[in-house]
């Protein structure tokens, strides 16, 4: 039996689970051939088609995501036509609702599983060419050959810790700039717009495995680690236990997990802040700052603790705390979504995240759509196009504000001074998306000397008080001195370099002064702000400035 796996991925660094997983299951079977086809979205599907049917293999199975469906269906749909015989199936997220008009419609796939693969697939590959006993195999969906639906429910792994790792599997990527452990299976949350909402029972991995997991990542050389772990901080002790393990990997390894911020007790709080510094990314979930927007959205966990945990998350200087928002949930207006990310870049959390509701197969919210007065696209990415609190056009700006706070707030040098902006004038958000979408740019990449400049400029006109911060910033950054945003500052003669400290007062941001630096001066700019100092250092030749300071003159 000869087994192709289309390996489709949103990107060449983000790898599917599953085919290691399922592999791993069933590794030490003669029977079976295995082969792999990796692709991304952006790869041609008759490349990739011929490449598969190249092979001539009996079975060809697929992941399906939201981003991989529709080069699914072209890719597939071309072997189907040019190998009539073969029997091709999926799985994944894809599958989690009701499958029957997705087989009706795409009648070139045989079936598809719903649930976990690791137990039903290998029992399926023991009957794939007798569909009279496809019957009994759990989770699988699929149209007889009397054209009935049949239907067999969720396939689940209740022994999920005792299954043979994926990266026991040849076909796991160790090449990939980050790995995925997954920890848990199942939610104790009840989140409608989650595909794990409501996953009962939840079944988690021992200590012992993860710890032997780690290791065995660290002889690979990989340095961060996702943990997937949709209830990581719901039994404290088991976090805390985690944690510790975390630990005994640093250095050498770096961590990325969710957590619930309702649910920091004071153990689990200092435990966290007794981390070393950069090895854990924590993602925050959020989704909205209305209790009643959460309560129809059925998620678990007091919104005042969620607020003061991730407070506490984002003061620490340990971790990075990454808070989502998401625009569309039953009852959330524009102007809540709005003030919801003013107060989340007031709190600080090191990035935000605010996207569009994508309506999943198989969530409540999919099944309560019309409940609601949630429209949303019927081809993926299915998301919300109009709800009963928020209108296409609020959405699309609420897409392109989105765009704005990841261009100007995450992993930007204008971070600080945008934050303030925002925080400080409340329509500013507003008129700059707006003032950016004018200029049809947020469509498009924009690098950090194209984001200061068109900063600069809005503030130019509208925000003058701030434009010293932002030529601060830009000089910080080590963009040229020779563009708009720096076209106050000036070289300081030699003389005037030395004789610093006769002439001004210092509060030094950054670094420590030396009298050999080339110096530059941004004076003050009538605002009621002191002028600002920048030091660079001749023998390296670096753009970035060593030495930065806030002066006013004696």
């Amino acid at each position: 039996m000869k087994i192709l796996w289309l390996d489709i991925n949103s990107s060449y660094s983000h790898s599917s689970m599953a085919l290691p997983a399922i592999h791993a299951r069933i590794m030490d079977r003669d029977d079976i051939r295995w082969k792999a086809v990796s692709g991304t979205v952006n790869d041609s599907p008759g490349k990739l088609a011929s490449e598969v049917v190249g092979y001539g293999p009996d079975i060809i199975a697929a992941t399906w995501w939201l981003f991989t469906h529709e080069i699914l269906v072209a890719v597939l749909s071309r072997c189907k036509a040019m190998l009539p015989e073969v029997v091709i199936v999926g799985g994944g997220p894809e599958f989690a609702g009701n499958n029957r008009l997705f087989l009706e419609r795409n009648t070139f796939m045989d079936a598809v599983f719903r649930g976990e693969g690791e137990e039903s697939v290998p029992e399926w590959l023991s009957v794939w060419n007798s569909k009279e006993h496809w019957k009994d195999i759990s989770g699988l969906c699929y149209i007889d050959d009397d054209g009935q639906y049949h239907d067999n429910g969720i396939a689940k792994v209740m022994e999920y810790s005792k299954l043979r790792y994926p990266e026991s599997s040849p076909f796991f990527r160790w090449n990939s700039p980050f790995v995925q452990i997954e920890t848990s299976r199942g939610c104790f949350n009840s989140c409608a717009f989650c595909v794990s909402g409501g996953d009962r029972p939840v079944r988690c991995l021992e200590p012992e495995t993860l710890y032997e997991r780690l290791a065995n990542v660290r002889r690979h050389g990989v340095r961060d680690v996702r943990i997937l772990d949709r209830t990581f901080n719901y039994d404290i002790d088991r976090a805390c236990t985690m944690l510790d393990i975390f630990r005994e990997f640093h250095p050498d390894l770096r961590f990325h997990l969710e957590i619930h911020p309702a649910l920091l007790d004071g153990r689990l709080r200092n435990k966290i802040a007794s981390m070393p510094a950069g090895m854990l990314h924590l993602e925050a979930g959020i989704q909205s700052l209305d209790s009643e927007v959460l309560r129809k959205s059925c998620r678990k966990g007091s919104l005042k603790a969620s607020l003061e945990g991730l407070e506490y998350l984002s003061a620490l200087d340990n971790v990075a705390v990454h808070a989502d928002l998401i625009a569309g949930l039953p009852g959330y207006s524009f102007e809540m979504l709005y003030e919801d990310v003013l107060r989340l870049l007031k709190i600080g959390a090191d990035e935000i995240q605010l996207e569009l509701l994508k309506v999943l197969p198989g969530t409540g919210m999919r099944n309560k759509a019309s409940e609601y007065g949630i429209v949303y696209s019927p081809v993926p990415q299915y998301e919300v196009l109009r709800t009963g609190s928020i209108e296409p056009e609020e959405l699309l700006m609420a897409g392109y504000m989105s765009r704005v706070v990841d261009l100007y707030y995450n992993y930007s040098f204008f971070k600080d001074v945008f934050a303030s902006l925002a925080v400080e004038n409340h329509g500013f958000l507003y008129e700059f998306t707006d003032f950016l979408r004018e200029r049809s740019v947020l469509d498009s990449p924009l690098g950090q000397e194209s984001r200061g400049s068109y900063l600069y400029d809005f503030c130019i006109l509208n925000y003058n008080g701030y434009v010293s911060e932002i030529s601060a910033a830009w000089v910080n950054s080590g963009l040229s001195l020779k563009k708009k945003p720096a076209e106050r500052v000036m070289k300081m003669s030699r003389g005037d370099a030395e004789n610093l400290e006769d002439n001004f007062t210092f509060n030094v941001l950054k670094g420590t002064y030396r009298k050999d630096y080339r110096m530059y001066y941004l004076p003050p700019d009538g605002c009621g702000h002191k002028g600002y100092l920048f030091g660079f250092d001749a023998a390296d030749h670096k753009a970035f400035p060593v030495f930065f300071a806030e002066v006013g003159r004696k």
